[in-house]
């Protein structure tokens, strides 16, 4: 009977505690909100006469939306796939891989998934990374300019 009322006196103890470790709240990124940081990125490119691939993925590097526009080769899609899962992993843009490298850090060349070629850049909101733009097709100082545009879009969201 005792164990009983002990049992009985732990449960109601622990329903009536306030819940622990409950699961923080974060932003996402949307397929629509994808679509229109490409479709900035693609006025952009359209704008200079350049054939990009434009490649977003989400908080966990995964692809969500990927557009190829006509002309484009087909060598770019990959690439684009790339410096945008780099720009999440690493949370900072693929320039500075390339400035480290430029600098003498082969280190670089080393870590997984690190891709050492302007065009790829992280999707930030409160100083949480939640996807990534890549853009391959032309030089990749044209591929940066691309992504930023994409990435201004992004940032007039929220």
């Amino acid at each position: 009977m005792i164990r009983h009322a002990m049992a009985v006196f732990a449960l109601l103890a622990l329903l009536a505690s306030p819940v622990v470790g409950q699961l923080p709240t974060k932003p996402t990124l949307t397929l629509e909100a994808a679509k229109e940081v490409a479709s900035s990125a693609e006025a952009e490119a359209r704008a200079n006469g350049w054939n990009v691939v434009i490649a977003i993925v989400d908080d966990g590097a995964h692809l969500i939306y990927l557009q190829r526009m006509d002309g484009t080769q087909i060598g770019s899609v990959e690439v684009a796939i790339e410096k945008a899962m780099s720009a999440v992993l690493y949370r900072r843009s693929t320039e500075a891989f390339r400035d480290a490298v430029g600098e003498g850090n082969l280190t670089v060349l080393g870590l997984p998934g690190a891709m050492p070629v302007e065009g790829g850049l992280p999707l930030s909101v409160n100083d949480q990374t939640i996807g990534g733009i890549g853009v391959s097709g032309v030089p990749p100082e044209y591929d940066g300019a691309i992504a930023r545009s994409g990435l201004r879009a992004f940032e007039t969201m929220h």
